[in-house]
């Protein structure tokens, strides 16, 4: 059973447009949330196992410097490994957004590594470095210009693909035997 693809019509949408800063926004805020919660259970579960081991309680206040390198160091693992991994986060993907090259090829690891290194930058200069998002036509931050990168909207093309099998006036042929 062979079907046939969808019209290019169906095809086209926003996939491979420069995404846009609320799109981007709210990914960012769906991550910010994502990884705080779970950052939030881990240093719950590890607390709870240190208590159940040792029978005392870890007090955070007491370890403030500890605990700010740590999510300091959970975030970096947070967004470097979801970007090296597939180029987008949870809230990335959720959103239908992913950061690619500058030439629009898959990003790379290193590329990955260099644009949460960089995207604080884009912050700690009261926030300037988003500028590029709104008034740029590849609508680039800082972070997406020092890494090379860009972020697009990818999934469209999905969209239309399951569109178009759900539509009602389509046939499928049936299957001759064999």
């Amino acid at each position: 059973m062979s079907l046939v693809p969808p019209p290019v019509d169906l095809a086209e949408g926003r996939q491979g447009h420069y995404a846009g800063a609320v799109s981007r926004l709210v990914a960012f805020g769906l991550d910010v949330g994502i990884s705080w919660g779970l950052f939030t259970l881990g240093v719950g579960a590890f607390s709870l196992a240190w208590n159940l081991v040792t029978g005392r309680q870890i007090v955070l206040g007491h370890y403030q410097v500890a605990s700010i390198v740590l999510l300091v160091a959970w975030e970096f693992i947070y967004f470097a490994y979801q970007w090296a991994l597939g180029g987008k986060t949870i809230g990335m993907a959720l959103l239908g957004i992913q950061v690619v090259q500058q030439d629009g090829s898959a990003m790379r690891p290193k590329n990955a590594v260099v644009r949460t290194l960089a995207f604080p930058l884009s912050i700690i200069i009261l926030g300037l470095g988003f500028l590029g998002i709104l008034t740029g036509r590849e609508r680039r931050a800082l972070h997406d210009r020092i890494a090379g990168t860009s972020v697009v909207y990818a999934w469209d093309a999905r969209a239309a693909r399951l569109r178009w099998l759900a539509r009602k006036d389509v046939t499928v042929p049936a299957t001759e035997p064999s």
